[in-house]
């Protein structure tokens, strides 16, 4: 078995559980019975493969300038209510030039039961105009380039670069995949930022893109946060979580 931490062609051993106070709490057993799986990353990372072959992006968009909106909208709002949301704004705004020469209320009448709809309607039609006057209308597939846009954080950045140009600049977390990489030991960090660069260190690069799909799927189909179904989850014989 490679040495823990090493990455590459060598895939990293799966880190202890979380040392967090929630983890402190349980039993050492869950602790001694993990490392002595000595389970890998890869057989992490096979049985989702296996049960979520085809991960993907919920958020329905057919190009790069509709997904970027989408992401911007879906903060700190679901999925589903972005996709209800975004047929109409598309159908008022087809292109990032309609966008850019939107009018800030009439956008917000569209968005607003995604929330916060005065910042987002800001920062769309900024992100609009940006893109219209230094972009030549296309949205930019750079790292750089996406966060100098308004709007456009870290998330949603690595969001358009993997969903759209195929591009693995980093791993997208949210909150399924920040619970449940914490339950699985795969982090020890607080906040989305720092949890994205331990498993970053921890998974290979060509499955930067769709870990995050596979585990935001089982989140929302087996590990429910307010009621994991352990029994039926694929992950449960090498889960701290599940273990406690």
């Amino acid at each position: 078995m490679p040495p823990r931490g090493q990455v590459g062609n060598r895939r990293a051993a799966l880190p202890p559980a979380p040392r967090s106070s929630r983890t402190r709490a349980r039993p050492q057993r869950i602790a001694t019975a993990w490392r002595a799986r000595c389970m890998s990353v890869d057989e992490l990372l096979r049985r989702l493969d296996t049960t979520y072959p085809d991960p993907v992006c919920a958020l329905q968009h057919r190009n790069a300038y509709e997904l970027t909106v989408a992401v911007i909208l879906s903060a700190q709002c679901t999925d589903k209510m972005v996709n209800q949301v975004t047929p109409e704004l598309f159908a008022a705004y087809p292109t990032v030039h309609d966008l850019a020469d939107a009018g800030i209320p009439d956008v917000e009448r569209i968005i607003f039961r995604t929330g916060f709809y005065r910042n987002k309607a800001k920062h769309l039609v900024g992100m609009g105009q940006r893109v219209r006057d230094e972009y030549g209308g296309e949205i930019p597939d750079d790292f750089d380039d996406l966060v100098s846009l308004p709007g456009v954080a870290r998330k949603t950045a690595n969001v358009v670069l993997g969903e759209w140009y195929k591009r693995p600049n980093g791993v997208v977390v949210d909150t399924h995949v920040g619970r449940i990489s914490t339950l699985l030991g795969l982090s020890a960090a607080k906040g989305p930022d720092k949890i994205a660069a331990e498993l970053e260190a921890a998974l290979p690069r060509d499955h930067w893109i769709r870990f995050p799909l596979q585990l935001i799927e089982h989140g929302r189909q087996v590990c429910v946060a307010r009621r994991p179904n352990c029994g039926a989850c694929v992950l449960a014989d090498i889960c701290p979580g599940a273990l406690g």
